[in-house]
C-alpha cells in the first residue's frame, strides 16, 4: 500500500484498525495482533474501550488472560476515530440489526463508513464485514467513502467485502482456521484484501466481487435457517405420528453422502440465523418477488416457542397441574450451549409466554447471572440439584446438564434431545 501522506500528515503506521470490538471485531483484532500486525480496536462505547484497555474482555471467546496477551503484543482500543488516518487497512465490523421494514438497519454501517471516509488516506484498504444484503458495499459504502474522502474507490483506495464467519464457543474453528471469503470492487481490491487477511488467516477464498461475497454469507445462514425449520416442523407431526424424530435423525445421518443432520429446538437464536435470511428476503422483495422459503422458515421457527409452551402445558395437565399454578424451571437461557450470549435467544419468548400464562418461572444458567424478560426479573436458581419445580424445561443444552445433576422426581421437557432416555424426560 502506498503512503501518500503530506508532510504535515501522520504516516500510515497502523496496519489495521478494526471498527467495532464485539463478537466479530475483537477476535479479528486478536488474530491479527498475534501475527505481529499493529492493530487498534475502534469502538463508539467508552465503557467497552476502557474495559478492554484495562484487560477486561466482554465476549466469551476471549478470556481476560488472552486479552492481556493481546495488550502485551501492542493491541489498544480507542474511541478516537482519527486513528483511521494512520491506518493501512480499516475493517468495519459493526452490527446490522433488522429495521422496521424487515431489512437490515444500516445506521451503524453508514456511520462507520462516514467516519472512515473522513480520515481515509490514498492507498488504504477498507473492508466491510457486517452482514447485509447484496449490493451494500457498492451502493451504500462506496459512495459514502468517496463523498467523505474525495477519493475514488478502486483507484485511490481499495474496497472489499468479507463476510464474518464467527461461531462463538466453537472449540475447533476460529478466525485463523476458518476459510476467509474476500470480494473486492476490482481485482486489485480483491488482491489487497487477500494480502491483508493472508497475514493472519490460513485460507483465503476469492469471490468474483463484493455482491457474491455478500450473497455467500446469506446463503450459508439461509441454508441453516430453512433446514432447522424443516426439522422443527417434523418434530411437531412426528409426535402425532408416534415417531421418535431424534432416532430417525440418528439413522439418517449414518448415510455417508447426501444428508446433513439438523436438529429441532425451541426456536433459533444468535445474530445470524434469525436475522440474516431476512436481509435476503428484503432484497428479493425489492425486485417484486416473495422469497417463500425464507418467509415460511421464519414462520415455522418463530412458532416454536409457543409450541414448547403448549407441550409444557400438556405435560403439566397430564400430572393434574394447571400451567397458571405451576412453577416452571427453565434450564439454559443463552442461544447456544456453553456461552453467555443471549442474542435472539428463543428462551426469551418461551419465558414471556409462560409468564403471560400465569406460571411462576425460574431459571438456571451457569453463564447468566441475571435474566430479565419483558421487564420482569426472573428468579435465578443457584443450586440445581435442590431446586423446586413442577416441571423443568431444558432450552439450552449446556455441558453442565445431565440426568444426575437435576432435582430428583421432577418431570423434564427436553427441547434439545440432550437427556433422551433418562427417566421422566420427554423430548420435543
Amino acid at each position: 500500500m502506498v503512503n501518500d501522506a503530506a508532510p504535515n500528515e501522520p504516516a500510515l503506521d497502523v496496519d489495521l484498525v478494526v471498527v467495532g470490538q464485539g463478537y466479530v471485531g475483537l477476535p479479528l483484532a486478536q488474530a491479527a495482533t498475534a501475527k505481529g500486525l499493529s492493530v487498534v480496536g475502534l469502538d463508539r462505547s467508552q465503557g467497552v474501550v476502557d474495559a478492554l484497555n484495562g484487560g477486561a474482555s466482554h465476549i466469551d471467546d476471549i478470556a481476560d488472560a488472552e486479552l492481556a496477551v493481546m495488550i502485551g503484543q501492542g493491541y489498544t482500543a480507542t474511541t478516537d476515530a482519527s486513528v483511521q488516518s494512520r491506518a493501512k487497512a480499516i475493517v468495519i465490523c459493526v452490527p446490522t440489526p433488522l429495521g422496521e421494514a424487515g431489512g437490515p438497519d444500516l445506521a451503524a454501517v453508514i456511520g462507520a463508513s462516514r467516519s472512515a471516509g473522513q480520515y481515509l488516506r490514498r492507498g488504504a484498504l477498507v473492508v466491510l464485514e457486517s452482514t447485509t444484503y447484496p449490493g451494500t458495499t457498492e451502493e451504500v459504502v462506496a459512495p459514502i467513502l468517496e463523498e467523505e474522502s474525495g477519493l475514488t474507490a478502486g483507484t485511490d483506495f481499495r474496497l472489499a467485502f468479507s463476510p464474518e464467519r464467527v461461531d462463538p464457543g466453537n472449540p475447533v474453528y476460529g478466525i485463523v482456521n476458518t476459510p476467509k471469503v474476500v470480494g473486492g470492487l476490482t481485482p486489485e481490491c480483491t488482491a489487497a484484501a487477500k494480502d491483508l487477511y493472508s497475514r493472519f488467516i490460513e485460507t483465503i477464498v476469492e469471490a468474483k466481487g463484493p455482491r457474491e461475497a455478500e450473497m455467500a454469507k446469506l446463503l450459508e445462514n439461509t441454508y441453516r435457517h430453512v433446514n432447522i425449520a424443516l426439522v422443527n416442523e417434523m418434530a411437531v407431526f412426528c409426535r402425532e405420528l408416534g415417531v421418535d424424530l431424534w432416532d430417525a435423525i440418528g439413522l439418517a445421518k449414518t448415510k455417508p453422502f447426501g444428508y446433513q443432520a439438523f436438529y429441532p429446538g425451541p426456536g433459533v437464536g444468535g445474530h445470524c440465523i434469525p436475522i440474516d435470511p431476512n436481509y435476503l428476503s428484503y432484497k428479493v422483495r425489492t425486485l417484486g418477488y416473495p422469497f417463500r422459503f425464507v418467509e415460511l422458515a421464519q414462520e415455522i421457527n418463530n412458532r416454536m416457542p409457543e409450541y414448547v409452551v403448549n407441550r409444557a402445558m400438556a405435560k403439566l395437565n397430564g400430572n393434574g397441574i394447571a400451567l397458571s399454578r405451576a412453577r416452571v424451571l427453565l434450564l439454559g437461557v443463552t442461544y447456544k450451549p456453553d456461552i453467555a450470549d443471549q442474542r435472539e435467544s428463543p428462551s426469551t419468548p418461551v419465558g414471556r409466554k409462560l409468564i403471560e400464562a400465569g406460571a411462576e418461572v425460574a431459571y438456571h444458567d451457569p453463564h447468566v447471572t441475571a435474566w430479565n424478560v419483558g421487564g420482569h426479573e426472573v428468579e435465578r436458581v443457584a443450586d440445581l440439584a435442590t431446586a423446586k419445580a413442577d416441571l423443568i424445561v431444558l432450552l439450552t443444552n449446556h455441558a453442565e446438564y445431565a440426568p444426575d445433576t437435576l432435582p430428583a422426581g421432577v418431570p423434564v421437557l427436553d427441547t434439545r434431545g440432550a437427556l433422551r432416555g433418562a427417566d421422566g424426560v420427554e423430548t420435543l
